[in-house]
């Protein structure tokens, strides 16, 4: 059988995570695979058949998204001509991680896709919710890359089809090495890509005792500020030591980070990018699991942050290492008989018996 593997890089997460599921799918099928975006420090260490701008969102400098940015990178013929010549067609099944581009092509041309995102999950039913509604918001959610079938990532397993997180190797390797040289290091983690490091810097330099390790999207090499250091997030591994090692971390309310902090059971505040549905949602599940979450990181919110250096957070949670059970579970009895998704009678016969 033959699947394309379509990931937004709009952020890190969705590459981050894509390093795990490609072997898992590489193991059951022939795979390409399929990239949108331009917001993305990470590379991936497979080849990647198909770029595209697609969709993507520019990081402001004061918490939120730089809609004007924006708006000029996406030229709306350009998507549709990217949509028009996505060669989806060729392929037995596309499963799509928050993709647009490869999904509306699917959409269009008839094409099986299975959408496995965090942003599946959200939307779930059973999934919390903010007390602030944003219909608009959920709508563009549920939009933004449509599949035929949807499985999702979260921070807890709230319904069926939803897995918990799925936790990068280099993170996992991280907690077992950090283990056995049970060594804190004296500083905290901060990244806050919504946020101008000088933004950052103006706000922890008024919190002179403790070490900050600020991990930029901005900035293109590595300088000290007094009790701060400014790291570029490209090129090294320093990140995942860092988060293995530091006391505690403060980042955005997206979805791998904090759930990579949660799995090293580190200490955490998270601050939700502004007007960004998705980390609305997240900070309502992360908020039920006990993470304190603020509003802004501003200088107003100083004394908070000092309290949250002077508490003690204890969440005992686990992620499990279950990526390729999470693949053979999206592709069900397509994994043992493939038989060609265009063919719905077979395909809905093979997963009902496969379901009971």
């Amino acid at each position: 059988m033959k699947i394309l593997y379509a990931i937004q890089a709009t952020g890190n997460g969705h590459l981050s995570r894509a390093k795990e599921i490609i072997p898992a799918i590489h193991n059951r099928a022939q795979v390409d695979i399929a990239v949108s975006g331009t917001e993305s420090e990470i590379d991936l260490p497979f080849p990647i058949k198909y770029r595209y701008k697609g969709i993507s969102f520019v990081f402001g400098k004061n918490g939120g998204i730089d809609y004007l940015k924006s708006l000029k990178q996406n030229n709306p013929f350009r998507i549709l001509n990217e949509i028009r010549k996505c060669n989806v067609s060729q392929y037995d099944l596309v499963i799509n991680d928050f993709e647009p581009i490869t999904a509306w092509a699917c959409y269009f041309k008839r094409v099986y896709c299975i959408s496995l995102s965090h942003q599946a999950a959200v939307l779930h039913p059973k999934a919390p919710e903010p007390k602030k509604s944003n219909k608009l918001g959920r709508f563009v959610l549920k939009k933004y890359a449509p599949g035929k079938d949807v499985y999702g990532f979260h921070f807890d397993t709230y319904g069926k089809n939803i897995f918990n997180p799925i936790i990068r190797q280099e993170i996992r390797n991280q907690k077992n090495r950090f283990k056995k040289e049970n060594k804190l290091k004296n500083y905290y983690v901060v990244y806050l890509p919504a946020y101008s490091d000088d933004n950052i810097i103006h706000v922890l330099s008024q919190i002179k005792k403790e070490k900050w390790k600020v991990y930029s999207k901005k900035s293109t090499k590595s300088y000290r500020h007094k009790n701060i250091i400014i790291k570029p997030i490209k090129g090294d591994n320093f990140f995942e030591k860092s988060m293995a090692r530091c006391k505690g971390i403060i980042c955005g309310a997206g979805f791998e980070t904090p759930a990579e902090a949660l799995f090293l059971r580190k200490k955490l505040l998270v601050i939700p990018m502004k007007g960004q549905v998705e980390q609305a949602y997240n900070a309502a599940s992360l908020k039920k699991l006990g993470v304190p979450i603020l509003n802004s990181f501003s200088e107003r919110h100083l004394n908070v942050i000092k309290k949250w250096i002077k508490s003690e957070q204890n969440i005992s949670i686990d992620f499990p290492n279950s990526t390729q059970y999470v693949i053979d579970k999206v592709l069900g009895c397509l994994l043992y008989t493939s038989p060609s998704p265009r063919d719905p009678l077979r395909y809905l016969v093979c997963r009902l018996l496969l379901e009971k």
